[in-house]
């Protein structure tokens, strides 16, 4: 029984060094998008090291109508408004919510860090679909994040899992 127990927490603390991992992996990528947007507002001229060709291009991206509110928010609160951010930005609030959630073991937390990586993979998606078919674009920092991404969604998928299990086992331990 003890075995049992060293070997969930074991999973447990695992499970929350990767969150970590990727979170810090999110981050770095998403400043270095910001980095990237704002070098290039400021000088048309910049080439960032993820511009590889024409169409392996991060800076197309990040510049493009749709790297900023995700190309939606300007039709909702005007170009100007203040919540029309560089994805980055929206980025960088994702991973610094998510990386301290993943440090509270508990299933109500499971369960928001679940939806909040669906939403993140959602976005993903969403943004995938625009780079391949609209923009016909290949951006390594965007397809990377998009990774990062979805193994937050099976970090978050195993979370709960483990948290769940460890209530059944509490339940049927308490009515014996």
């Amino acid at each position: 029984m003890q075995t049992r127990n060293r070997s969930q927490d074991i999973d447990l603390k695992f499970l929350q060094v990767a969150t970590t991992i990727f979170c810090i992996a999110g981050l770095l990528l998403s400043i270095y998008a910001y980095h990237v947007e704002v070098k290039k507002e400021k000088d048309e001229n910049y080439t960032a090291m993820c511009d590889i060709s024409e169409h392996m291009s991060c800076t197309a991206a990040f510049s493009s109508k749709y790297g900023k509110g995700f190309g939606i928010l300007e039709h909702i609160v005007g170009k100007e408004s203040i919540l029309n951010q560089p994805n980055s930005v929206f980025g960088l609030v994702f991973y610094l919510i998510f990386m301290p959630l993943g440090e509270i073991p508990n299933l109500t937390v499971s369960k928001i860090m679940i939806g909040l990586a669906v939403l993140s993979n959602l976005c993903s998606v969403y943004l995938a679909y625009i780079l391949m078919f609209i923009l016909y674009d290949f951006c390594v920092v965007c397809v990377t994040t998009y990774a990062v991404n979805f193994f937050l969604l099976i970090c978050s998928l195993f979370r709960y899992k483990f948290h769940s299990a460890k209530l059944k086992a509490e339940a049927s331990k308490k009515s014996s």
